[in-house]
């Protein structure tokens, strides 16, 4: 069990479980990550129904796919994901996150997987999805190598991984913690630290070492005007989001 738990960084989750009651309120501590969903959402939904053949415009396009939401805090990326007809497993290291999102999906009428535990244990349990979703969560772990292997273990062969995360520049340190934690105080002071952000080349590399194949990358950027998020091609300076794929023969 000891190395199932090399990659929980304690002081991380702490921060995440002193927030865990206002998963749910959109003007909240979370407010970001209810703007940012939308956008999300597209990009993952767009990923899955391309590697799986899947009609987005069917009742419940993603039926019969196993989705793992690793860090799944209150359940924003879990729920949306059971609606469109996934079999859900939704993991999260904090502890105090896990009632949080059992209690809004009952009362959403949803069937979903809750856990308190971490990918490695998952990994080593020999645990097996076709999608994993990895969504904000590698800037908080001791060791992203060892994360994203987990990640790539928890996958089928040919399944598919979508991680986010936070590039790291001068830039990012503006808005992602100046701006969202000191000005806009959209998230308390802390919340991040820069030093763990990820650069896109980088996170690609540590993919491959991990030994999954990196196919898409996009950017999350935020118009202040409109007050929405849209993907880029281009711009990947702050937030960004990538597609990889577990090499091996379909089953």
């Amino acid at each position: 069990m000891q190395a199932t738990q090399t990659t929980v960084d304690p002081s991380e989750i702490a921060k995440f479980e002193a927030m865990a009651a206002e998963w749910w309120d959109p003007n909240g501590k979370f407010k970001p990550l209810h703007m940012l969903n939308p956008c999300r959402l597209d990009y993952i939904t767009s990923q899955i129904s391309e590697e799986f053949d899947r009609d987005l415009n069917a009742l419940r396009p993603f039926k019969g796919l196993r989705i793992l939401d690793i860090g799944c805090g209150g359940g924003l990326l879990c729920e949306p994901m059971a609606r469109l007809g996934a079999t859900v497993v939704g993991a999260d290291a904090a502890e105090g996150n896990i009632p949080v999102a059992q209690v809004h999906a009952q009362q959403s009428g949803l069937e979903i997987d809750y856990r308190h535990t971490t990918a490695e244990a998952m990994a080593a349990a020999e645990e097996q999805f076709d999608v994993v979703l990895n969504m904000e969560v590698v800037e908080h772990v001791a060791d992203p190598l060892a994360y994203l292997t987990a990640c790539k273990d928890l996958l089928k062969p040919k399944g598919l991984h979508i991680c986010s995360t936070i590039n790291r520049n001068p830039k990012s340190f503006a808005m992602a913690i100046v701006g969202a934690e000191y000005v806009m105080r959209w998230l308390p002071k802390g919340t991040h630290e820069w030093a763990k952000f990820i650069t896109p080349e980088e996170l690609f590399d540590l993919m491959r070492k991990a030994g999954l194949d990196p196919v898409d990358r996009k950017g999350f950027v935020f118009n202040p005007i409109t007050w929405q998020w849209r993907l880029s091609d281009r711009d990947l300076s702050v937030n960004y989001v990538t597609a990889s794929l577990k090499p091996g023969p379909s089953v």
